[in-house]
């Protein structure tokens, strides 16, 4: 890796915490390493980064349009303290924002990857869902150095029959729809458009609900104003707010309060739940 670019973060930031559940069959994080296949000009190529003790991030890479894209999936430059500065003395996430505010949401390399994900990720356990999406995409997708693949392109889940996808563990209607948005929509260009006419768009289709746009928003597009509705996760944490059994829609009451930052409020009230971070009141809540 020939490039090498120095990094400061705008605001706080923890590559650690922010890498730390982020391996997939395109990258890893380990030691403090975190390692992205990337695919660029008909080629996969790594790029790296690492955190300083002085926080500077160090990216190399064998291109530099590799390293602006690790740069951007590590949203080194999205500065999330405007969301740390509101929910400060939010009674249940301020201090999950105290302990944990270098967390920001890791991004993967295409819409393609994050619609794929959220296709294998309903109503079933997380595990699970990952470990079927890195079979379809070291199935379907170009390998490359230490033993990673590039993600999937919206042409490479296209050219798929819904079968194939069947055989790989996506449930039957799921891989129908996967393969009809792929081949219907230039997903790359939901970048231009505003969060609203993306959800809308999105939520037309049969077999995506808010939770799959949520996942779409977050990871593949990098917005932080669609929340993870529906996640079994927060599902989980409201049945323990309200003890007892909820929908999943109710998780939409969870979020609500963060308005803008819905999104990433998503992301630390999981993260906070998962470290036993979160303040609330059972039965005051129900």
């Amino acid at each position: 890796m020939s490039l090498e670019l120095t990094v400061t973060p705008r605001g706080p930031y923890s590559l650690e915490l922010s890498g730390r559940f982020a391996s997939d069959a395109t990258r890893t994080f380990r030691d403090g390493l975190f390692t992205q296949a990337l695919a660029v000009d008909g080629r996969v190529e790594l790029a790296q980064a690492w955190q300083s003790v002085s926080g500077t991030v160090t990216i190399r890479s064998e291109s530099a349009v590799a390293a602006e894209r690790l740069r951007w999936l590590l949203a080194l430059d999205d500065d999330h303290s405007r969301f740390l500065v509101r929910v400060r003395d939010d009674r249940m996430l301020g201090r999950a924002s105290r302990e944990l505010r270098g967390l920001r949401p890791v991004r993967v390399p295409t819409v393609a990857q994050s619609l794929l994900r959220a296709f294998c990720g309903q109503l079933i356990e997380a595990k699970r869902a990952r470990r079927m999406e890195q079979t379809i995409i070291r199935t379907v997708c170009a390998p490359g150095p230490e033993s990673l693949h590039a993600a999937p392109s919206a042409r490479d889940l296209g050219a798929l029959a819904p079968s194939q996808l069947r055989r790989l563990g996506l449930h039957a209607r799921r891989s129908a729809a996967l393969v009809r948005l792929c081949r219907s929509i230039e997903l790359e260009r939901l970048h231009d458009q505003p969060t609203e006419a993306i959800a809308r768009r999105l939520e037309r289709e049969r077999g995506l609900g808010p939770w799959s746009v949520g996942v779409v928003c977050l990871q593949g597009l990098g917005r932080w104003d669609r929340g993870l509705v529906g996640d079994l996760g927060l599902v989980k944490l409201l049945r323990a707010m309200r003890g007892r059994a909820v929908e999943a829609w109710e998780t939409a009451e969870l979020l609500e309060p963060y308005g803008e930052f819905s999104g990433i409020a998503s992301v630390y009230l999981l993260a906070g739940f998962g470290r036993g971070l979160l303040s609330f009141d059972a039965a005051a809540a129900a």
